[in-house]
């Protein structure tokens, strides 16, 4: 696997940035916490057991930003303009457009939910992860992971963020 961790990185790197991002809310803290992901991936490649890597990375990822968390114990809600050097400049600008609009979308959606009903809509919703999977990244039963989705979900429907 050692010799496929470029691969990977060129594969994952954008989602895994885009979750962190959507997390955490800051351009240079979610670069910061994808080589710290990655980094933390190349250095306990031995505890990866075989489950898809997509879900192992985002698992990484999750605890990077959980101990980032932990660590700073407050969270700073910056200007959302972080989000315009993230996309492609290879693309159309009409193309960025719809992206950085869709992006913010996502942003005024999920800003109000608290963090756990947030962690499921972005990994299930957002980047595909199955339910186990992404039970498996947040480290809670499958079923309580359906419930946390559920209410995320049903928050985003009445268009609010419900209760922290």
């Amino acid at each position: 696997m050692e010799e496929n961790l470029d691969d990977i990185y060129n594969i994952y790197f954008h989602e895994i940035y885009r979750f962190l991002l959507s997390l955490c809310h800051d351009h240079h803290l979610a670069e910061d916490l994808v080589q710290e992901t990655f980094l933390r991936a190349y250095l306990y490649i031995e505890d990866y057991s075989g489950e898809r890597v997509k879900t192992w990375l985002f698992t990484v990822a999750h605890h990077a930003f959980i101990d980032h968390y932990r660590k700073h114990k407050r969270t700073v809600i910056k200007e959302q303009s972080f989000f315009l050097s993230f996309f492609d400049k290879r693309k159309a600008p009409a193309d960025t457009i719809v992206i950085q609009e869709e992006v913010q979308e996502i942003i005024n959606m999920l800003k109000d939910l608290p963090e756990k009903h947030k962690f499921a809509v972005l990994l299930h919703d957002f980047h595909g992860l199955s339910y186990t999977e992404a039970a498996h990244v947040m480290n809670v039963k499958q079923t309580h992971f359906k419930v946390l989705l559920f209410r995320g979900r049903q928050a985003i429907r009445r268009g609010k963020g419900g209760e922290k």
